[in-house]
């Protein structure tokens, strides 16, 4: 018999490429009276959602297909950064994954529920962001050219490194105030040059998750280094 537990899903396809027509507020199907065309696709969509709860990976990509473009926009209408959207929808449909169970036809109609769930983690995501950029206190040129300059022999784990720099620029405190995941983030970032996706990817981790690590070491560790200096 097939494990039904639920495995991590690593291979969401990329957002759509196409930047939302003007992130314009969109107007949702009303209740009365479907016509035959929104039934039908009322229904696919319903039959989908049941598929990716059996961990049917074919439904959740068309699924993905048939709802993302849409999704995309009420996310990029929230957050209003194309990245961040990106962030949101990433982050939605892994929870969508998770959590395709839950979801109950007789409650919401299934682009409901799934507008429900992005909208919420776009929220989630905007407040976050308003709260780091409220906080954030940005590195001197000095300061970061000295955390970037000796960037060593590429065999030294770029996580010493950071270490060392900071112990050589009096932060420790600063940076161990960071989670690990973050101080790794980061140090793979300054003395690596990695990308969000390659980070993701050694992580073994949502896009999004990697994104958040970086973002919120780098804020994190620039206010810290601010209030000390």
């Amino acid at each position: 018999m097939p494990s039904t537990a639920r495995q991590p899903l690593h291979d969401l396809p990329p957002p759509p490429t196409e930047r939302p027509a003007s992130a314009r507020v969109f107007t949702l199907p009303t209740r009365s009276s479907p016509d035959a065309a929104t039934q039908q696709a009322n229904a696919r969509l319903v039959r989908l959602i049941k598929d990716v709860a059996t961990l049917d990976r074919a439904a959740f990509r068309e699924l993905y297909d048939a709802t993302s473009a849409y999704l995309m926009g009420v996310a990029y209408t929230v957050v209003g950064q194309r990245e961040l959207a990106e962030e949101v929808l990433q982050d939605a449909y892994v929870k969508v994954w998770h959590h395709a169970e839950s979801y109950d036809p007789r409650l919401a109609a299934p682009m409901t529920w799934l507008i429900h769930i992005v909208r919420n983690r776009a929220i989630d995501v905007r407040r976050a962001r308003q709260q780091e950029v409220a906080s954030m206190v940005p590195l001197s040129e000095e300061q970061q050219a000295h955390l970037a300059d000796t960037v060593g022999d590429a065999s030294i784990d770029p996580l010493h490194l950071l270490q060392r720099h900071a112990v050589e620029m009096n932060i420790q405190a600063c940076l161990h105030s960071l989670s690990a995941e973050q101080r790794q983030a980061v140090a793979l970032v300054i003395y690596r040059g990695m990308a969000h996706a390659e980070i993701a990817k050694l992580a073994n981790v949502p896009l999004g998750t990697a994104k958040a690590w970086v973002r919120r070491g780098l804020a994190r560790l620039a206010e810290c280094v601010g209030a000390v200096s």
